[in-house]
């Protein structure tokens, strides 16, 4: 175990690496002027020299990726462009509200999606299945802006019983959590559906069936538990995407998280504020990602993280 988390960290910390080196020349690459963001449109030219100048833009690339590899040994990303503050700390500002949303969605997902999908199995090929199919299906097809909007215009406007945007008050986590949560628990509960319907049928559960063991024993202690690995990792996967910031559905609600974020500092070309962002969310879905593999060994003791599998 201690083996396999030094290898995965070494994994997790070039990923990270390539994943922010990349983002650095990309962003360079992309049309636009950061310093014709910062001084606006009247600027002379002397003055979007003098912002270049202030910000190190005028140097050569390389010049400038040297002092980016240093800024991530001292964790000092500079100032952001738009916001006027240690870019690193801005970030970190948002990202709770985006690590409360997500958390919200994934476990509203997990509740419904997993009884749900568990449901559909046990009553595979039935007309009550193919109605549940048929809403999962809608629900998946359905963008997230629109079902937003839909529950902003319901909820906030024709019945006004939730805040339309924003988060001074839980009541605004509501609408948000429910706008990620349908397509999630569309996706998550397809999958679990797939995953039960395959053990149920499996030959080791005709044998536990023959012993007297019980529908519930069936369904949850045998059949959902050979399922547990693959849905787990389907859920952590949509939390690490979520936690990288939903960023359709922050805009649409005002939401403060890192997705917002991301759109402002994308239309000022803010770098600083675009590089930390980019950090800490690659790092926290990589953490989530790494957290996930520990589960494995939990959900199924035959697993050996870190070694080989004999056949």
């Amino acid at each position: 175990m201690i083996g396999y988390a030094v290898r995965r960290l070494g994994q997790s910390v070039l990923t990270v690496f390539l994943t922010v080196s990349t983002v650095f020349v990309l962003i360079r690459l992309a049309p636009g002027d950061p310093a014709t963001s910062f001084a606006g449109p009247l600027a002379t030219t002397e003055d979007l020299a003098k912002v270049r100048a202030m910000f190190g833009l005028d140097q050569p690339l390389l010049t400038q990726y040297g002092l980016f590899l240093k800024s991530l040994l001292t964790g000092d990303f500079g100032t952001s462009y738009s916001f006027q503050a240690p870019a690193l700390d801005v970030v970190l500002g948002r990202l709770p509200y985006t690590i409360t949303l997500a958390t919200s969605a994934i476990l509203v997902t997990a509740l419904v999606a997993i009884p749900l999908g568990v449901w559909m199995a046990r009553r595979a090929d039935t007309r009550r299945e193919l109605a549940a199919n048929v809403l999962t299906i809608a629900g998946q097809s359905m963008p997230e802006f629109w079902t937003g909007v839909m529950l902003l215009t319901l909820f906030a406007i024709v019945v006004p019983v939730l805040p339309a945007s924003g988060f001074a008050t839980w009541g605004g986590l509501v609408l948000p959590t429910l706008t990620v949560a349908v397509l999630q628990i569309a996706l998550i509960s397809r999958l679990v559906r797939r995953e039960m319907c395959a053990n149920l049928a499996a030959p080791y559960l005709t044998v536990a069936r023959s012993r007297g063991v019980s529908a519930f024993g069936l369904t949850w202690r045998y059949a959902m538990a050979n399922s547990a690995i693959p849905v787990l990792t389907a859920l952590g996967t949509r939390f690490a995407a979520m936690v990288n910031g939903v960023v359709v559905v922050e805009v649409v609600f005002a939401w403060p998280g890192v997705g917002s974020l991301v759109v402002r500092a994308l239309e000022t070309r803010d770098y600083p504020l675009i590089q930390a962002t980019v950090l800490v969310t690659a790092a926290a879905a990589v953490l989530v990602q790494f957290l996930v593999d520990l589960a494995y060994s939990v959900l199924d003791p035959r697993i050996r993280l870190g070694k080989a599998v004999s056949r």
